[in-house]
């Protein structure tokens, strides 16, 4: 089997809050014509340049290729042009491309992907949404500490058992900072509030973007401590694993991490100081299926969690299931809401959501496949980046 076609598509979200401004898939085909589908979570550039970028690592690296060899393809990728490091990039395009291998592989075995991994563990994958507006509010969810407590209470009445939130007011490139007063008070009557609507029946996951100093991060855990969170997402930013990991000792919340980290050895940094004990590798950036498994279990030795990110579409949400159903470790799963609205409907299959909980496909490969029709005729059209910092200090 060879590897003879690749084909992008860039389409445009129609509700930029679930899931980003635009999605990026990538369409592998063989010379027997399977094909495999996957997609990169590359935000640093505008989309079509990433496709251009795509297809030259296809051209130089997948083209005539066997799209079994996922290990060294993945190898010579990363040393190409003499890199041999993580570069965000680089691996996104890479995760889209070997993940697509990887659909082609389980179609052409008849298995799904978890299957060849090391088979089922998990028959159902909890899972967990951000909290979200709706039409008719009258307020922002996320400066109405009430709204946001009712909206807690709905998912949780749906089946959700835990839902995510970041009060914490904007980021910028010029972060991290200290929080200031307003904000730390903000995010206390935010946590309290859901805490109060929901009881025991859900975890609230907090978010932060790598906002905060270690001291301003320890400060505002302080303040979440007596609501017990199941966690505290990425309270500094990625670059220093041992500042994150002075917070990760300072307070008795778990630790979440890895959105914006790629490779295992990003991961591993991470995972040796101490700087986290729940992770969060995103499939469409941390360099695809196979190293986001080892991953997996490099966390399993150390005692740690995975809990997959996702900030894309639901291609990635795919191979998230996939890596979910097979690891020992994982904990719990992102999705957007109940995998409703335009993520069901660019897939010809749905993801299967019921009461709280992803169920994993049974079909071969990623166990999706994407609508075609429906990318063509959503094309992005725009010039922002998937998503953008504040070009100032706050």
């Amino acid at each position: 089997m060879k590897l003879t076609g690749l084909e992008t598509f860039v389409v445009g979200n129609p509700v930029r809050d679930l899931g980003g401004r635009y999605w990026i898939f990538l369409k592998l085909t063989t010379a027997d014509g399977v094909t495999g589908i996957g997609e990169v979570y590359a935000a640093s550039f505008a989309p079509e340049r990433i496709t251009d970028l795509a297809v030259d690592v296809f051209e130089r690296h997948f083209l005539d290729a066997d799209p079994f060899r996922i290990e060294a393809l993945w190898r010579n990728v990363y040393g190409s042009g003499y890199a041999l490091r993580p570069d965000p990039t680089l691996l996104g395009i890479l995760s889209g491309l070997e993940m697509a291998c990887w659909d082609i592989v389980g179609k052409a075995l008849d298995q799904p992907v978890h299957a060849l991994l090391g088979g089922r563990v998990h028959e159902k994958l909890r899972a967990y949404t951000y909290l979200y507006p709706q039409e008719g509010d009258k307020t922002d969810v996320y400066l109405d500490a009430e709204l946001a407590a009712t909206r807690a209470s709905e998912y949780a009445g749906l089946g959700f058992t835990a839902v995510k939130l970041d009060p914490a007011g904007p980021y910028s490139a010029f972060d991290p900072r200290q929080p200031g007063l307003e904000a730390l008070e903000r995010c206390e009557t935010f946590v309290a509030a859901i805490r109060e609507a929901v009881g025991n029946r859900c975890d609230i996951l907090f978010g932060t973007h790598g906002q905060f100093t270690p001291a301003g991060a320890i400060r505002l855990a302080r303040r979440l401590e007596p609501y017990d969170p199941l966690w505290f997402e990425e309270p500094t930013p990625p670059e220093n694993p041992g500042a994150m990991a002075q917070v990760a000792a300072a307070t008795s919340i778990p630790v979440a991490s890895g959105e914006r980290l790629t490779s295992k050895y990003e991961f591993a940094r991470l995972l040796e100081a101490g700087a986290a004990t729940i992770l969060q590798p995103n499939l469409g950036r941390v360099g695809g299926l196979l190293e986001a498994k080892k991953i997996a279990g490099l966390a399993e030795a150390h005692y740690a969690q995975i809990a997959p990110h996702l900030y894309c579409g639901p291609v990635v949400g795919a191979a998230n299931i996939q890596l979910a159903t097979c690891s020992p470790n994982f904990l719990i799963l992102e999705g957007i809401l109940t995998w409703q609205g335009f993520t069901a409907e660019i897939l010809k299959t749905p993801i299967t959501w019921q009461e709280g909980f992803v169920i994993p496909p049974t079909a071969p490969g990623l166990g999706v496949e994407l609508d075609e029709e429906v990318a063509r005729a959503h094309p992005w059209q725009g010039d922002g980046l998937h998503l953008e910092m504040a070009g100032e200090p706050l």
